[in-house]
């Protein structure tokens, strides 16, 4: 970060002759000194993880609503035996109501075989690159709740998201850019890319939401109104840059002043200073990284950039890459309306229409630019849904079974790890809770879940809890 401009009437402190200029110029050093210290001590600064990572990175696909993981890549050749059948006592109050096969066949795909939906016709190309955790578990079968726990790891707390424990526990890449940033964030979600407790400045940046202005030929459809998705406030036509930072230098003295008046310690002013001049960085920075004009047609065609049902969702991964190279630590992007209760068939086939190649092309762009065995790709919801029917057409809520998957940053790929029992209701081997699946991202990222810990209200916190367990199997 450049020291701020030196006014004139300081400059005209040190003289008009030689020794003049030669004390503005040793002044000038100082200050670009002081100010390279700072940044390199700041809360954003890269920190030391606490043993060798695999990872740098992590891009979070959320599947907001719940995928049905049994017509996805949980295949059951039993459900599709029994269909029709009446549904175990598993099924609770749907106890009356009869198994459903999945509408979808399942094929072995890639030297690995794994079985994949042929609702994912391009991302099963990459079969070998993921790990599918096929025993995935959460505490409550509720959306709010879930989605609550997905990403804070508690369903009912305010809690520190995922995204700023990894922020927190390692600081970012880019001091001119977020380390955490969040693209189509739920509008009425925002705990799941909170700081809590945290220091403000680890809280997720908000980019678009519900909806995603995506700014092509097609994000009138998507709600965009053909605005490019931005973060708010990015750009300020009042004032130029060198006014900014003269106002920005007023207001700073007075956050430092009232800070000194609380004692010279006061989390709170510090991180008001460092979100404001972060701000001040990013309004650089941001647009360019954000620019997808000059990414080439073959990068766009990869993503399904300009196709109507792919556009929306494909700006965002194509972002996400983009972000990963500038140095951003947790980027998610999120997509809506998978919570079929009904028509399950039309919208989940519109569902995985939208997100296929996007994502195959996310994962082919990263290992061309070397940038998958550093970043860790993670796909997945709150839950799963019944192997029941719920109706003719939908299923139900299923948090005791459901699938994620995880690619690149080193884990394993071509693997399935975990079962579900026969019909998709319950995990019965290496059952992986949040808990774990948190303790295991935090792990590849080079941290110990027990470890990343902050005081507050008398006593440490974590993202886990007191729960936890790797999955070390999992890990290449």
């Amino acid at each position: 970060m450049n020291p701020p401009p030196f006014s004139r009437r300081e400059f005209l402190k040190t003289g008009s002759n030689g020794f003049g200029y030669l004390a503005f110029a040793a002044l000038a050093q100082q200050q670009a000194l002081r100010a390279e210290a700072q940044a390199a001590t700041g809360p954003l600064a890269p920190k030391a993880p606490h043993f060798a990572a695999r990872a740098k990175h992590v891009i979070f696909l959320c599947m907001q609503g719940a995928p049905s993981h049994v017509d996805t890549f949980d295949y059951k050749p039993k459900l599709i035996a029994d269909s029709g059948k009446a549904a175990p006592s598993a099924a609770g109050r749907y106890g009356t109501a009869k198994l459903m096969a999945s509408p979808w066949k399942f094929s072995r795909q890639g030297k690995s075989g794994l079985y994949i939906s042929e609702l994912f016709p391009n991302l099963g190309k990459h079969a070998d690159e993921l790990c599918i955790l096929n025993s995935m578990s959460t505490d409550l079968p509720a959306h709010p709740q879930a989605f609550s726990q997905l990403h804070t790891g508690t369903t009912q707390f305010v809690r520190p998201s995922l995204g700023s424990w990894a922020l927190y526990g390692l600081g970012t890449l880019n001091e001119n850019l977020p380390g955490f940033i969040t693209v189509n964030p739920p509008g009425n979600a925002t705990r799941t890319y909170g700081s809590a407790f945290l220091p403000a400045i680890y809280q997720g940046t908000k980019i678009g939401g519900n909806g995603f202005p995506g700014g092509g030929a097609f994000a009138r459809r998507f709600g965009g109104g053909g605005e490019q998705a931005t973060v708010a406030n990015i750009k300020n036509d009042r004032y130029t840059t060198q006014e900014q930072r003269a106002q920005l230098d007023l207001v700073q003295s007075l956050n430092k002043s009232r800070m000194q008046q609380d004692g010279g310690v006061s989390a709170e002013v510090e991180g008001v200073i460092e979100a404001y001049e972060l701000a001040f960085r990013m309004q650089a920075e941001v647009p360019k990284v954000m620019d997808l004009s000059k990414e080439t047609a073959a990068t766009k065609a990869l993503y399904g950039i300009d196709v109507q049902e792919t556009d929306a969702f494909g700006r965002q991964c194509l972002m996400a890459r983009k972000f990963v190279e500038a140095g951003v630590r947790f980027i998610e992007i999120t997509n809506g309306n998978w919570d079929q209760h009904f028509n399950l068939k039309a919208a989940l086939e519109r569902n995985t229409a939208a997100i296929d190649t996007p994502i195959a092309g996310l994962l082919t762009d990263l290992r061309q630019r070397g940038l998958l065995k550093d970043t860790l790709v993670v796909w997945g919801g709150e839950f799963g849904r019944t192997p029941h029917s719920q109706g003719d057409d939908g299923r139900d809520h299923n948090n005791k079974g459901f699938s994620m998957w995880m690619a690149g940053g080193g884990v394993k790929g071509g693997m399935n790890y975990g079962l579900t029992d026969d019909y998709g209701y319950e995990a019965v081997q290496n059952k992986m809770h949040i808990h774990d699946w948190h303790a295991t991202v935090l792990a590849l990222l080079g941290l110990d879940h027990e470890r990343l810990t902050f005081r507050y209200a008398g006593r440490d916190f974590r993202l886990t809890d007191v729960y936890g367990n790797v999955a070390k199997e999992v890990m290449a």
